[in-house]
């Protein structure tokens, strides 16, 4: 397993040594993504958070499709393992959306009921003032009624 621990002073174009330290060719190509994707500058842990998602997924993808070879009786991952735990993995961690047929015949039965009619009352009703967080809730002291201390 391989942990990645950098700081990027910033995520614009760096170089490929910075202070010394050689910066990893993955931590470049996110950069080169982010940019590609309009983004010129991002705090450094951005970067750091990416690579550390990309390796986490990519392991939980390789230790499926070896679950899959092992399954197959197999001694080696093949393509077909890992695009089977990619599908397995996506199906299993978000859902789909309804098709769009279904959506609109919900849409056509639910516009069908036509709409409640109006009271002819030009104010909304609201709670009695004791209720509304808008009512006054201080007392005013008059000055006769001031304790001498």
């Amino acid at each position: 397993v391989f942990w990645l621990s950098l700081s990027f002073p910033s995520c614009s174009p760096t170089k490929p040594q910075m202070e010394g330290n050689p910066v990893p060719r993955d931590a470049l190509s996110v950069e080169e993504i982010l940019r590609s994707m309009g983004v010129d500058d991002c705090e450094p842990r951005v970067i750091n958070q990416l690579l550390e998602f990309m390796q986490r997924y990519t392991k939980e993808i390789l230790l499926d499709a070896q679950l899959y070879c092992d399954h197959a009786k197999r001694t080696a991952i093949d393509a077909d393992d890992v695009r089977i735990a990619i599908q397995t993995r996506a199906n299993s961690s978000s859902t789909q959306p309804p098709p769009r047929e279904l959506m609109l015949e919900i849409a056509q039965k639910k516009n069908s009921q036509s709409l409640p009619v109006l009271s002819q009352k030009t104010a909304p009703l609201r709670p009695s003032h004791q209720y509304c967080f808008n009512a006054p809730n201080y007392q005013i002291r008059s000055p006769s009624g001031m304790d001498d201390d």
